[in-house]
């Protein structure tokens, strides 16, 4: 199970921290990445984070402007969203895959969150 929090309503510009909160299996045996899905697109990779959060990696059109992270200990992976633009609006979904390495691929997540819309305003 994955709780999502964080999201909201934003100016461009502006910040935002989604947070994900695993329960119900060991969270350092997965690979944590974030998705989105804008109005009437498709789904699509955002960041990932290695087990031991080592390793992160990002879609190019927020490198420099996304941080992911993790706290084991707390069974948390967040992701910090910094200058926003409207064209980041879209349901943000954190999941989980047991594969290593780089995975960027929905078809290879075994677990979702149920998503959380951030809304970037002009």
């Amino acid at each position: 199970v994955q709780l999502q929090v964080g999201g909201g309503l934003v100016q461009a510009g502006g910040s935002l921290r989604l947070s994900c909160i695993a329960s119900g299996r060991t969270f350092s045996d997965y690979v944590m990445d974030w998705f989105r899905q804008a109005p009437g697109k498709e789904r699509e990779f955002v960041a990932g984070i290695g087990r031991i959060g080592v390793l992160t990696y990002y879609a190019d059109s927020v490198k420099g402007r996304f941080t992911i992270s993790r706290d084991n200990a707390k069974n948390t992976v967040y992701l910090a969203m910094n200058s926003l633009k409207p064209e980041d609006t879209a349901v943000y979904y954190c999941a989980a895959a047991s594969r290593p390495g780089n995975v960027r691929y929905s078809r290879d997540m075994d677990y979702w969150g149920k998503g959380t819309l951030v809304t970037v305003s002009s």
